[in-house]
């Protein structure tokens, strides 16, 4: 495993050294708990700019697969009994649309990578076993192994210490670091998905993971170093960010927070002294009509008599 993720290990540990470097000797901060905790927040703060394209991916592939709720209820209620001609019409379904349905993943999936990186950089500083960039720099790494934290060692973990203070601080952060993921995925969910998105299989999926995740990064937390419960704790908060900005300046159509940004598009009108104008009511369409046509109604022609008629040709 080590051999595999040497090269994760030489790019996180040289982060947080640069970051060291920053604080310490730029900026002059004398402590050195301090300036490692800083610069875990650091490598958070680099991953996830790199990130950012990839997050922008993620919502546009969170709507479309909002928007195609109602039609993939419909193709589950066509082909109840048939779940091979379902697979095949769910996929093409996902291909006219040009939806990937694993694209919301990918920015976690990616992060796993470093997150289990940083893991064992900061489990071989606490156990005497530099590793990556740490291994030719002797005092850094003496440095960021007696690197504290409200006087915890960021190298230490809840199951590795009998130190109190470093158990408290392991469950206030490990408790943070749930209860920011809980929040962040409830906001999504109440404010930022249509109703027709929050029926069928996929919200029932979503209200699981809402409450299953959470439960797991609570009992797996005692196990991460605190340094590690840091980054992921940041990383949460860095989420919580992103996502308020979405819900407020680019809400999912249909949702809770497009009407209340709505709201708040006519009352910064009134408050102009701008007319407001209302939107136009969509037309109706029947049964049987296709690509949204509005079929026109056909005026019947009145009644008359003979003689209006004889009139009518002279």
């Amino acid at each position: 495993m080590d051999t595999v993720l040497a090269p994760l290990y030489f790019l996180v540990s040289w982060i947080m050294i640069g970051w060291h470097w920053l604080f310490a000797d730029l900026l002059g901060i004398g402590h050195d708990g301090l300036n490692w905790t800083l610069s875990i927040i650091g490598l958070v703060v680099v991953i996830r700019v790199l990130l950012i394209p990839l997050f922008v991916r993620q919502i546009k592939s969170q709507r479309k697969m909002q928007l195609l709720q109602p039609q993939l209820r419909e193709l589950q209620k066509k082909y109840k009994g048939d779940r091979e001609r379902l697979q095949q019409e769910t996929m093409k379904l996902y291909k006219n649309t040009g939806t990937n349905p694993f694209a919301s993943c990918l920015p976690i999936l990616l992060q796993a990578p470093f997150f289990f990186a940083l893991f064992r950089v900061l489990d071989g500083i606490a156990n005497e076993h530099p590793r990556g960039a740490f291994e030719s720099q002797v005092s850094l790494f003496e440095s960021a192994r007696g690197a504290e934290v409200f006087g915890a060692l960021l190298s230490d973990s809840f199951l590795a210490t009998d130190v109190i203070q470093t158990r408290i601080i392991a469950m206030v952060m490990v408790a943070g670091m749930v209860s920011s993921q809980f929040i962040t995925q409830r906001q999504i969910m109440r404010k930022n998905m249509p109703k027709e998105s929050l029926e069928g299989p996929f919200a029932q999926q979503q209200k699981i993971l809402l409450y299953v995740l959470p439960l797991i990064f609570l009992f797996t937390g005692v196990y991460f170093p605190l340094g590690t419960v840091l980054y992921w704790l940041t990383s949460n908060i860095w989420t919580m960010g992103q996502q308020l900005f979405v819900i407020r300046r680019m809400p999912a159509p249909g949702s809770e927070a497009e009407k209340a940004q709505q709201r708040r598009q006519a009352e910064k009108a009134r408050r102009k002294g701008l007319t407001v104008a209302e939107p136009e009511e969509a037309p109706k369409v029947e049964p049987g009509q296709q690509n949204g046509e509005v079929e026109q109604t056909r005026q019947q022609p009145k009644k008359t008599s003979r003689a209006a008629r004889k009139k009518k040709r002279k």
